[in-house]
């Protein structure tokens, strides 16, 4: 059944096949403080990951179970739903991030946050037009901490004022759970040519040249994709300016 990515949430226009090129070169450039804290979170307590679609938007919804923890990433509707993954894994949600201020991704947020009392993360430029409040303000290059791991930090702009981005190591694979940043085939819609622009170079640099082919891409809507499978495409999406 081919599920359906709306309009609101990616820049493409027309459905696209996406075929597997041979590996380009990548430049993997870190931080010190990204890659220690990287190897910190593998040296950890095992993560595993859980997934719920919900709403009319295919809404993706993650929980990132660790022990019996879980940090839900979007709550996105259908709270019930979100609750009964959690006790399907044998975990209590203990903290969210929202990764973007647009409504179809907050609708459960509230009574999430009230039900759990969960520790709310956020990206700080998007913060402002979230419909609960936030305990922990994100920027770029910040780490989020949960469970005795520590997870990099991107800030994306363009689909959003900023949205957040994280890196979270599972099994042999990083995994970016990007909001509505990037999607197989495209990045998220943008209001103008200079938000394409400014969205574009920020998943370039920001994503792609940080992470390797391997890395497994999560976006909020639709199915998973990742980075080895879109970086040939980048030049082309620049050319066609969505």
């Amino acid at each position: 059944m081919q599920r359906c990515i709306p309009d609101s949430a990616r820049g493409l226009r027309h459905p696209q096949t996406i075929v597997l090129n041979q590996t380009t070169p990548h430049s993997n450039i870190w931080t010190l403080f990204q890659f220690f804290a990287i190897v910190e979170s593998m040296n950890n307590q095992d993560i595993t990951l859980a997934h719920v679609s919900v709403s009319e938007m295919d809404n993706n919804c993650y929980l990132l179970c660790i022990g019996k923890e879980a940090l839900l990433i979007d709550a996105a509707d259908n709270p019930q739903a979100l609750l009964d993954l959690a006790a399907e894994n044998n975990v209590s949600i203990t903290a969210v991030l929202s990764t973007h201020s647009h409504w179809d991704h907050l609708r459960a947020l509230p009574q999430i946050l009230e039900q759990t009392g969960a520790k709310h993360f956020a990206p700080q430029p998007d913060a402002a037009d979230i419909n609960a409040p936030v305990d922990v303000l994100l920027t770029d290059s910040d780490v989020l901490p949960f469970a005795g791991h520590h997870f990099p930090v991107h800030i994306l702009h363009g689909h959003t004022t900023g949205g957040a981005a994280i890196a979270v190591p599972i099994g042999e694979n990083m995994h970016l759970f990007v909001g509505d940043s990037l999607f197989p085939g495209g990045i998220g819609k943008t209001k103008n040519h200079q938000d394409f622009i400014q969205l574009l170079d920020d998943v370039s640099t920001k994503l792609f040249q940080k992470y390797p082919d391997d890395t497994v891409v999560h976006p909020g809507h639709g199915k998973s994709t990742t980075l080895g499978i879109e970086r040939p495409h980048l030049e082309e999406w620049r050319a066609r300016g969505w």
